[in-house]
């Protein structure tokens, strides 16, 4: 498993720093290097690759004193800028504010889900409003995919065995609208997590990323999860960007779970905030 021979390669690297007779530039950079090196072959993106080894030897050379642990201080720097990338949508630089927003009962909460052919959406999308249900939500589903052939019948299949309630159209082809109008009927039924299933798409399709703007418009969404397949790789990045600069993403989600280091990171240095975990 990736994240399992990250971690053992990231220990590693650690445990050569403990084992060092003198701490210096050398066996740091060689710890550094191993780490880069490691992360890089789970395809983590250059450029967050590049930013974590600069931190770190940033915060060691200020940190380092008399007195104090050098080999602590490593290891809690890699921590930490590790931490960071995995946290990178948890707050802004610039504000300091939660980039993410909580979905709060008894109130609607709209939450529009995006993403590329055959990444999994309509399968997340179920998988999300059975996990808040748990939680005492009260979801609904609304099929706004008019571009693949059978999405409303698979959508219309799972929420019928979750006993959720939902909501598409046969005859309608703008998903604009049946998005708005089922939005506006679970609104007005008392539903307070509605879940809007919208078509899969690829950034050169700039008709289809037109009609996702205009699906947003409609349904003023108050998250909007872009869902990508982990396998990927760094194709993720262009991807995730091209999604970004349309829609106002806030989350994303990674399929299936156990690709997550193939593409999550990848994401997290583009679209700027956190996976859709919890």
């Amino acid at each position: 498993m990736v994240l399992q021979e990250l971690g053992s390669q990231i220990s590693k690297a650690l445990a050569a720093v403990q084992e060092a007779t003198v701490v210096d530039e050398k066996v740091l950079d060689a710890c550094l290097k191993e780490i880069s090196t490691a992360l890089l072959q789970a395809d983590v993106n250059i450029k967050l690759v590049f930013n974590m080894r600069a931190n770190v030897k940033k915060r060691v050379d200020s940190d380092t004193g008399a007195g104090l642990n050098k080999r602590k201080i490593i290891e809690k720097a890699v921590f930490d800028e590790l931490c960071a990338m995995l946290n990178s949508g948890a707050e802004t630089k610039d504000t300091g504010k939660k980039q993410e927003k909580d979905l709060k009962k008894g109130k609607p909460n709209v939450v529009m889900f995006v993403g590329l052919q055959g990444s999994g959406k309509t399968t997340t999308c179920m998988k999300y409003a059975h996990f808040y249900k748990k939680k005492g939500f009260k979801p609904a589903m609304v099929c706004a995919d008019t571009f693949r052939a059978g999405a409303f019948d698979q959508l219309k299949q799972n929420a019928t065995k979750a006993n959720i309630p939902f909501y598409g159209s046969y005859s309608e082809t703008d998903p604009a609208v049946i998005a708005e109008t089922g939005v506006n009927k679970f609104k007005e039924g008392g539903r307070d997590l509605i879940i809007v299933d919208t078509s899969g798409r690829h950034k050169q399709e700039e008709a289809l990323f037109e009609e996702m703007r205009q699906v947003s418009v409609s349904v003023q969404p108050d998250l909007i999860i872009f869902v990508m397949d982990g396998s990927i790789g760094q194709a993720a990045f262009d991807q995730a960007k091209a999604f970004k600069d349309t829609v106002e993403v806030i989350q994303h989600a990674t399929t299936p779970f156990s690709s997550i280091s193939r593409c999550c990171l990848a994401c997290f240095s583009c679209l700027n905030c956190p996976a859709c975990l919890d």
